[in-house]
């Protein structure tokens, strides 16, 4: 049996289950999308806006077939091939050739929030410059469920950590087109981005965000963008992978960063 624990930012029991199950059973015709719409108009779950967070309600029914405590229906398509993870679609018109400008030629910068791309709660950014020439993209989305230099840092429990994980996004991808070539651009867009991250995830998610992580592959890169822009650099990954059971699987040790969004963010994850 299942205990109530905290899935997609929500207390899922026993009964939780079981009123899903009695969903399915119900439809045997829906698909796995209009599942998550019914059972989010059921739970009357919605972000701050109003909006139902069908997206949140799909992630969870993924979560709870995976841990075969329901079965959801085949699914009717196969999910489109996620390589790249990060859609190509806005530089696919783009001659690369090598721009160079200063920072301050550029700005104000023109930062566009892209519909998302994966499922669950994500934010994709693409940067432009002042007359439109696309400079970057950073994408951030579900934090690590274990990373124990972070946990550490934080002070949470195990209990905390599952029901406030959701406060925490991971800054998974950061893309600087290569043949744009402007000093100082990264750590400008780390701060321009942090500023505005947490007003961004409430309006389109309904929660707040108190701390951002990112992951700096250490043997390719010096993380020199984010000390510029004052994130803290907390330890290292092990080298290991969640797979790794047997200690056998290798994977690159990467340099671990956290920028707090909230001057009480350890007091608010702990609380």
């Amino acid at each position: 049996m299942l205990e109530t624990q905290t899935i997609q930012g929500r207390p899922i029991s026993d009964q939780h289950v079981a009123e899903i199950r009695r969903l399915i059973e119900a439809h045997p015709q829906w698909n796995r999308r209009r599942i998550s719409e019914a059972l989010a108009e059921q739970w009357d779950w919605r972000n701050a806006v109003g909006q139902l967070k069908d997206m949140a309600a799909r992630t969870l029914l993924l979560k709870l077939h995976q841990r075969q405590l329901i079965r959801l229906p085949e699914r009717r398509r196969q999910p489109p091939r996620r390589t790249p993870r990060f859609s190509p679609e806005p530089f696919d018109a783009l001659v690369p050739e090598t721009f160079e400008a200063d920072l301050p030629s550029l700005q104000p910068l023109q930062i566009r929030l892209l519909g998302p791309k994966e499922p669950g709660e994500n934010l994709n950014y693409l940067i432009r410059s002042c007359v439109g020439v696309d400079l970057a993209c950073l994408v951030f989305g579900a934090a690590a469920w274990k990373c124990a230099p972070r946990d550490r840092w934080i002070g949470w429990s195990a209990e905390q950590r599952a029901a406030r994980l959701q406060w925490v996004a991971n800054h998974s991808r950061f893309l600087i087109l290569p043949w744009v070539r402007v000093r100082c651009l990264a750590s400008h867009l780390l701060c321009q981005i942090s500023r505005r991250i947490d007003r961004d995830w409430q309006h389109r998610y309904g929660h707040r965000l108190y701390l951002l992580e990112s992951f700096v592959q250490a043997d390719r890169f010096r993380g020199t963008a984010y000390q510029a822009a004052n994130w803290i650099h907390v330890g290292q990954t092990t080298g290991r992978t969640r797979q790794d059971r047997h200690h056998r699987l290798q994977a690159p040790v990467k340099d671990i960063y956290l920028y707090p969004l909230s001057g009480d963010v350890r007091q608010q994850l702990t609380r």
